[in-house]
């Protein structure tokens, strides 16, 4: 796999523009990792702070210097607002797994951007990242995140391979191989 995040790589969709988070995010992450709804479904707990939120961007900063993770922020394409996040993490090397996971702002959501800002994703992950395997890790709770994986194609399973979550209710797996997508 073509893990190297040296030359960021930013994606454009019809509406969007996947970036690389800058403290100029801190404000609108400290939103959303403020919100009850989106905390729920992603076993965090609500102890953000401005403060809390300009580390979490440093740190998300370091990861993909490190080639650990690579995190996008989903902004509109018009005026770059912060819409929400993706990012892809917990690299499996030996079996070729990138696991996918994305959160956005409520005010945003049931309009499509997910949808359009995770095609751009799998294929880049598919296409440079050269990944055999995408795995995602909803709540099935989370009805609307579950719809988008399977309009997606991805598939549910009941392994749960590589996974790191903790303090998500009813964690279900689902994946996409490059041939479905």
């Amino acid at each position: 796999m073509n893990i190297d995040f040296t030359n960021f790589p930013d994606l454009t969709t019809e509406r969007l523009r996947l970036r690389a988070i800058s403290e100029q995010d801190a404000e609108a992450i400290h939103k959303l990792q403020s919100d009850l709804v989106v905390n729920a479904f992603v076993g965090r707990n609500i102890t953000s702070t401005l403060e809390s939120a300009k580390a979490y961007v440093l740190r998300m900063r370091t990861l993909v210097q490190k080639n650990e993770c690579i995190y996008w922020v989903i902004a509109s394409k018009d005026n770059n607002t912060f819409i929400g996040s993706v990012c892809c993490w917990n690299f499996d090397l030996e079996n070729e797994i990138v696991e996918i996971g994305y959160e956005m702002l409520p005010e945003f959501q049931g309009k499509g951007f997910m949808t359009e800002a995770l095609k751009a994703v799998i294929e880049y992950t598919f296409g440079t990242i050269k990944a055999n395997l995408i795995t995602a890790f909803p709540s099935s709770d989370n009805n609307n995140s579950v719809a988008i994986l399977e309009k997606l194609d991805f598939v549910f399973e009941n392994e749960s391979y590589n996974n790191k979550h903790q303090n998500i209710k009813n964690l279900t797996t689902y994946t996409l191989r490059p041939q479905t997508h």
